[in-house]
């Protein structure tokens, strides 16, 4: 198993998209292929990740922590090893600021429930920028709803990034919490993360960080960026569904309650009350994603072995030729303005052909896409558009990809403008 893995990874040392693909079993079936363009949604498994939640649940498989007996140790060892990878993967954080959740919405949740029911208090303010995944706007709704917080919006410039002038002025001894994504799901744009975060530390204020759309492509140090919080999904990084992590300073971790009861995250229990594991169990309630977090592992090892910052200029590489094919189209209007602080995906509204009817021509022609509003509704909203076509390319793309979704576009234009 280990050596089957390793000659895998060793094969992709070098970037190059084919024997990259040639690691995604689902995008190497003869009978029905498929140019899968939708990785910003969710992206494909290497054939090592696969591997790994298979051994798991062949060889290893046990409830992880509680176990006095051999195989409870192994999958205890190999879930803890994850952890390990992820505390690196993050630029050297402490294992016990690592907290496993179901994914970035899960990370978000837990401490908009428990950090924040904690300290906000009535008109205690909260920032978001306007082009947040509903991931990143729903919690502080609901938690402004149950304390009385207000939550104002950022606006992004010409250049679909933060209005910085804008944001300093919002700043006030009102304001709690900075949330806000390091890449979006809608343009692709990379944020200036570290001098937003700079900007609300001189003012005494808190940030969280929703990684998803940036830890498939980007390297992350959170010291480096100075965040308080940081968070991000498997499912998007190569990895299994249903895994995800929250990063925290540990000193604001210690503070927080848990957020749900249960095994693993008590110390002790008696008719009379209950007192609290350590931290990261204290966060960590009930029997966890147990072969998802070992898939983690895998993913994160994978992605280690190919060089992200090629990886990076092949994505943006794969977006600027969608870029130049749809730029001078009448009726296009590109949300995404291409640039090097960005990661390749490019949306994009059609004037006279709606976004579903788009992606059922791509799909006629196998090509995956998103369509819709992108879990981004007040952005959209802010835009003054009802949806848009989204297409991200990945590491497993190639200019054939990107010529087969021109096609489609050109057979929707042709069947549906005339």
């Amino acid at each position: 198993m280990k050596h089957e893995m390793k000659s895998k990874e060793s094969a992709i040392s070098q970037f190059d998209e084919g024997k990259i693909k040639s690691c995604f079993p689902a995008l190497n079936i003869k009978k029905d292929p498929v140019h899968y363009l939708d990785s910003a949604a969710t992206c494909q498994k290497p054939t090592c990740v696969i591997q790994s939640i298979v051994h798991c649940y062949e060889k290893q498989y046990a409830n992880v922590h509680r176990g006095s007996y051999r195989l409870s140790e192994k999958a205890t060892s190999a879930y803890e090893e994850t952890r390990n990878l992820v505390a690196r993967f993050l630029g050297g954080v402490h294992l016990h600021e690592v907290i496993f959740t179901s994914g970035t919405t899960a990370a978000i949740n837990l401490v908009a429930r428990t950090w924040g029911e904690e300290n906000l208090r009535p008109g205690d303010e909260i920032l978001l920028l306007i082009s947040e995944h509903h991931s990143n706007i729903v919690p502080w709704q609901i938690l402004a709803k149950k304390t009385g917080a207000v939550i104002r919006f950022v606006p992004l410039n010409e250049n679909m990034l933060p209005d910085l002038n804008i944001l300093e002025n919002l700043f006030s001894e009102k304001t709690k919490l900075f949330a806000f994504a390091h890449v979006s799901n809608v343009t692709g744009m990379i944020y200036p993360v570290k001098a937003m975060v700079q900007m609300a530390r001189k003012h005494g204020i808190l940030t969280l960080i929703d990684g998803a759309q940036a830890v498939p492509h980007l390297p992350i140090d959170v010291h480096d960026i100075g965040c308080d919080f940081y968070c991000f999904s498997g499912h998007k990084m190569c990895g299994p569904s249903g895994i995800g992590i929250l990063w925290g300073k540990d000193e604001l971790l210690e503070k927080m309650p848990p957020f749900m009861g249960g095994g693993d995250m008590i110390a002790s229990v008696t008719t009379e009350g209950s007192t609290w594991n350590k931290l990261p169990y204290k966060l960590e309630a009930g029997t966890p994603g147990i072969a998802s977090a070992i898939g983690l592992g895998a993913a994160i090892r994978f992605l280690q072995q190919i060089d992200m910052q090629a990886a990076l200029e092949h994505d943006q590489k794969l977006g600027t030729s969608l870029i130049n094919a749809l730029r001078d189209v009448p009726g296009i209007y590109l949300l995404t303005p291409g640039a090097d602080n960005w990661v390749g995906i490019v949306s994009f509204f059609h004037k006279s052909i709606h976004p579903h009817d788009m992606a059922a021509f791509a799909d006629a022609r196998s090509v995956c896409i998103r369509a819709g509003h992108h879990c981004a509704q007040p952005f959209m909203n802010w835009l003054k558009i009802p949806a848009a076509c989204r297409v991200s390319p990945y590491i497993y793309n190639d200019e054939n990809d990107i010529r087969e979704f021109i096609l489609a576009f050109q057979e929707a234009e042709k069947t549906l403008c005339g």
